[in-house]
């Protein structure tokens, strides 16, 4: 299966907002509503699901935030949790989140509270959705982000284990080298972008990323071609 780089995956993104005037917002929403639609075919019963996306301050929590919004439109109950302050999302994140805010799903800001706080958010959860950190982070989890990753990580020692599916690219893990550096979120699925990453072919990727599955985003056929897609 054809992998791509971080390199690769920001010259994708640049070619298609630059040089083929797809805008980001579109991408974003692409990205969100079509990993919402590999959700609703890969979970049972949606209608039934308390599903919980937890959101960080890039565009990898942008997705989540659209992800949100569809998992609500196909019925299931939804909640924001939020990594860092709202004055931290910019951008099409932040489009997203005020669309959110305003639609009236629930959203918890647990900036700076205790992992006690995170396991009562999280005990009646059927599907944690990761939309912490995509794939330019790089170097070790740090504050808030490795209180969810380790919240996250305890959750799923307690039986019913909810489902756990990463955006993009598993919270910690280096999409390049296919290691964390620290703390990392174990998922059961991965749906990635565009294409798979680098980091999954290492010998120890699968523990992290679970199945994966490619979701397209509406990039434009001449900047894949370009990109060897």
């Amino acid at each position: 299966m054809l992998s791509i780089s971080r390199a690769q995956v920001r010259e994708v993104d640049r070619m298609a907002m630059e040089d083929y005037s797809v805008p980001g917002i579109v991408l974003m929403e692409n990205a969100g509503r079509n990993a919402s639609e590999a959700i609703i075919n890969t979970v049972e019963s949606v209608s039934e699901q308390d599903m919980v996306v937890v959101v960080g301050p890039g565009n990898n929590g942008g997705d989540g935030l659209v992800i949100a919004r569809y998992l609500e439109l196909a019925g299931a109950r939804v909640r924001v949790v939020l990594v860092a302050p709202p004055s931290r999302l910019q951008g099409d994140s932040l489009t997203n989140f005020k669309i959110v805010t305003q639609s009236g799903i629930e959203v918890l800001s647990l900036v700076g509270t205790p992992e006690a706080r995170w396991q009562a958010v999280l005990a009646s959860a059927t599907c944690v959705i990761d939309a912490i950190l995509g794939t330019g982070a790089t170097g070790v989890v740090r504050g808030d982000s490795k209180i969810a990753i380790d919240s996250i990580a305890e959750r799923m020692k307690i039986s019913p284990r909810p489902f756990i599916i990463a955006v993009d690219v598993p919270s910690g893990f280096d999409c390049d080298h296919g290691t964390p550096d620290g703390k990392c979120i174990r998922a059961d699925t991965t749906l990635t972008f565009v294409a798979s990453k680098q980091g999954f072919y290492t010998a120890d990727a699968k523990q992290y990323t679970g199945r994966i599955q490619v979701i397209d985003i509406g990039v434009p056929q001449a900047v894949r071609v370009h990109c060897g897609l």
